[in-house]
């Protein structure tokens, strides 16, 4: 496992938990989107990570269980 990582990968990480906990996004997808469209270019890098992508669907999942 490779625990180094760079500022900016962190930074955009953070991010996408928080849009994740807005409840605003069903889908990795729109999140990665989103985050695109805010100016992180290297989203679609920065959250290639599987175990990354399924922490941010169980957010997504949990933010639209807690809006119900």
């Amino acid at each position: 496992m490779n625990i180094t990582e760079n500022k900016a990968d962190r930074a955009i990480r953070d991010r996408a938990f928080a849009l994740a906990d807005s409840g605003k996004f069903e889908t990795v997808l729109e999140i990665e989107q989103a985050l695109i469209s805010e100016g992180w270019p290297n989203a679609g890098r920065a959250i290639q990570s599987e175990i990354f992508r399924q922490a941010l669907h169980d957010r997504c999942n949990a933010a639209a269980k807690s809006e119900a």
